[in-house]
């Protein structure tokens, strides 16, 4: 398969493709570094493959393919491409911390800032040798922040991302490196930061990614995405529609029955509920608290890579087609 499983976030980390199946790394970087240009403006750019959502305030932002940047000031019902966006390669993660100061990640490395609220952003980090993608960004505030993605590579940042510290995570129990691919974050209400991985681990770090520990799930399979719930409660998701939650700060994890084996990309509060969606359109809810989860398939059967919920309530939905349109 090699090095076409690097595109857009391993291709949505493959399993919206062929799900079920563990994803796959190319071994080497790309045979010469290629510029980076800026991306442009299309009339079709709501059709481009989308994978990765925040709230910048009530503004909506969502980025992906060819660096595009998306924002809705209308909870979703519209969208309309950023003013400015420096680079045309893939984003595939994006935070704000409030309605203006935001970072977006993505291949090459990139890191992106944003302190319009998304309308225009300029290039903090970048890394044109080794296209060794970014996945996931998380800041705590204005200055202190974390990146994360292929094989183990860690970034933090207090300086508001003028400057990237590599951090080199701890090895996994019985390996001789950490290979680990790090494809989400997501902190709790405590600023405890975790970090989704494979063979069924999260990452924890109490101290804003200096340092990190295992909370190994018991799964086997790779881990996407992640989520804390209002009352503590952690949840992890990812491959085959594997699902877990812990109840004591990751010490033991409980599987939850979803009734699919479509693979999880992402996790959302939205409102009271918690929503989980991915592959083959599947849509999962809990208004329990995560106790327990009901499932459904939209009818198109697209491929969800990200949820975010709007500031009336609503759930707004992409995918690998573009934004999703509220009724299946």
């Amino acid at each position: 398969m090699g090095h076409a499983l690097f595109s857009a976030r391993l291709l949505l980390l493959l399993s919206l493709l062929w799900s079920g199946l563990q994803p796959a790394f190319a071994q080497a970087p790309a045979a010469a570094p290629l510029p980076l240009v800026a991306a442009q403006h299309s009339d079709h750019a709501r059709h481009a493959m989308l994978l990765a959502a925040a709230r910048a305030g009530a503004r909506i932002v969502t980025v992906g393919d060819h660096g595009v940047v998306l924002l809705s000031d209308d909870n979703g019902k519209t969208f309309r491409q950023a003013r400015k966006v420096p680079i045309d390669s893939t984003l595939t993660g994006v935070a704000f911390v409030d309605a203006q100061k935001g970072w977006a990640v993505g291949h090459w490395g990139a890191i992106l800032h944003s302190d319009d609220g998304g309308e225009t952003w300029a290039l903090q980090r970048s890394d044109v040798a080794t296209d060794r993608p970014l996945f996931a960004v998380h800041f705590f505030d204005a200055q202190r922040g974390v990146a994360v993605g292929l094989w183990s590579l860690l970034l933090r940042t207090e300086d508001g991302g003028r400057q990237w510290q590599t951090v080199t995570p701890p090895l996994p129990q019985g390996a001789s490196k950490a290979d680990l691919n790090l494809y989400g974050l997501f902190a709790d209400a405590k600023g405890r930061l975790y970090a989704a991985a494979e063979k069924g681990n999260l990452l924890r770090s109490d101290d804003f990614g200096r340092n990190w520990v295992y909370l190994p799930t018991g799964y086997k399979g790779s881990l996407w995405t992640g989520l804390a719930g209002a009352d503590g409660s952690l949840f992890a998701a990812g491959l085959r529609g594997s699902l877990f939650r812990s109840v004591d700060d990751g010490r033991s994890w409980t599987a939850l029955t979803t009734g699919s084996t479509s693979s999880i990309s992402a996790m959302a509060q939205v409102g009271s509920d918690l929503v989980a969606v991915g592959a083959d359109g599947l849509l999962l809810r809990s208004s329990d608290g995560g106790k327990t989860f009901k499932a459904a398939a939209r009818a198109d059967r697209l491929s969800l890579t990200a949820v975010i919920g709007a500031v009336d309530g609503s759930t707004v939905l992409f995918s690998r087609q573009g934004v999703v349109d509220a009724k299946p």
